[in-house]
């Protein structure tokens, strides 16, 4: 058995909305006392926490299988007992069970997924990304460092936008469980132009 498919013992932060790659970071905002116990409890072992989103809302609702262990690389531990804290992408992970424990915060028995090299996208899928996401921002309103978006690589460019598009959680998942950044890009063009064509109707489905 591989040393990626050794099963691993992860706490996990089932969060709607929220996905994390690989060499990507992700701010979060802790205030949950069962979340503040999670990252508690990381910061004293490994500094790991395995972000996945749920299928549905309420306590303990079902999970997705694929999500990704993140490594606490910054925190700031508030006076109140909330933190701040930024993950840095380790390794995507496949949930193999849950486990039954006593702790507040839920935990899983994981496959971790190889992450591989970053890949690199052809002239015309860079070029097609960028003019989607020109024509999607536009769209929204929101002001972007274009210059900056040019000098960033493709992974960076591509996870990046899969991690902060307002897409619904079903869509981010799809983005997260794409095997290829080829397939993430064809993924994220479809949804840039479906929700582009059903904002004003209000018949999307964004967050």
């Amino acid at each position: 058995m591989s040393e990626a498919a050794v099963p691993n013992r992860l706490s996990i932060f089932p969060l709607p909305g929220a996905i994390l790659f690989p060499r990507m970071h992700l701010p979060l905002h802790i205030f949950e006392p069962r979340y503040r116990a999670l990252v508690t409890d990381a910061l004293a072992r490994d500094r790991r926490i395995g972000m996945i989103q749920p299928r549905a809302a309420g306590d303990a609702p079902p999970l997705f299988d694929i999500g990704c262990v993140g490594k606490i690389t910054d925190v700031e531990a508030l006076d109140d007992g909330r933190f701040n804290i930024v993950l840095e992408g380790l390794a995507r992970f496949r949930v193999v069970r849950e486990l039954d424990v006593t702790t507040l915060f839920r935990q899983v028995e994981a496959e971790l997924l190889p992450a591989g090299e970053a890949e690199v996208l052809s002239l015309g899928e860079r070029a097609s990304l960028e003019a989607e996401s020109r024509r999607f921002a536009d769209a929204q309103g929101y002001a972007v460092d274009w210059e900056g978006v040019n000098r960033l690589d493709d992974e960076t460019l591509v996870n990046g936008i899969a991690q902060i598009a307002p897409f619904d959680p079903a869509s981010k998942q799809a983005l997260i469980e794409a095997h290829t950044l080829s397939e993430r890009v064809e993924l994220i063009v479809q949804l840039m132009a479906f929700f582009s064509r059903h904002d004003d109707d209000d018949t999307g489905t964004l967050q």
